[in-house]
């Protein structure tokens, strides 16, 4: 006799209903191959995202190769009456530190380093939990995803600080500030993980809990 299904592991899809992106209205479909329109909002409804992964995927490989020259050119040129030089992000927060301005240090390296890494690992994570069909952890997955989906609009603040200074600082000939080229690539990393977070299907984490719920029974 086989243990009884926990409620958590059966989805909305099973009981014929859809949930509304816009709004998350939960309602029934007109149709299963047209599911129609959300009776709140008049969002397009959609049981799952089209091809939710693959898309996912290709913007996480594609966030993950930009990451690597965003760290290892110069994010911003200083050029003076004397002198030139460029700082990379890891430069910049060493520099900050041993200035003194540590707290400001710790503001760069976890906004321009270990944010955008952190959300590059958890997208990773969260696909391979999905592909894989990991049993458990559903509920801490599906918070994961919202906090990767929250903090991603504030992880532009290197690009901000940079565009800041380089707008404040032009005393040419005497001193003058240029954004280098990893700020856009840093950009592009930023706007690759957002949209990776819109593309991933985060219904398809109770799926796979759901379909091995079924094979086990």
């Amino acid at each position: 006799m086989s243990a009884l299904k926990p409620v958590g592991a059966i989805t909305a899809a099973q009981y014929g209903l859809i949930s509304c992106e816009t709004c998350k209205l939960l309602s029934r479909p007109v149709h299963p191959d047209d599911p129609g329109h959300c009776p709140r909002c008049g969002g397009e409804l959609e049981f799952r995202r089209r091809r939710s992964l693959q898309r996912t995927w290709a913007l996480v490989i594609a966030a993950a190769v930009c990451y690597i020259p965003a760290n290892m050119l110069p994010m911003m040129a200083t050029t003076t009456f004397a002198s030139s030089h460029a700082d990379t992000i890891m430069g910049g927060v060493v520099y900050l530190f041993a200035s003194g301005s540590w707290p400001l240090a710790l503001i760069v390296l976890v906004a321009s380093v270990m944010v955008p890494l952190g959300k590059l690992i958890a997208l990773i994570y969260l696909l391979l939990s999905v592909q894989r069909g990991m049993p458990g952890a559903c509920h801490q997955r599906a918070r994961l995803y919202r906090m990767v989906e929250l903090i991603g609009r504030w992880s532009m603040l290197d690009v901000f600080v940079v565009t800041f200074i380089v707008a404040l600082v032009q005393l040419q000939p005497l001193m003058a500030v240029q954004p280098g080229p990893a700020v856009l690539f840093f950009a592009v990393v930023v706007v690759l993980t957002m949209i990776a977070a819109e593309t991933f299907d985060p219904r398809l984490i109770w799926d796979s809990a759901a379909n091995l719920e079924n094979e086990d029974d």
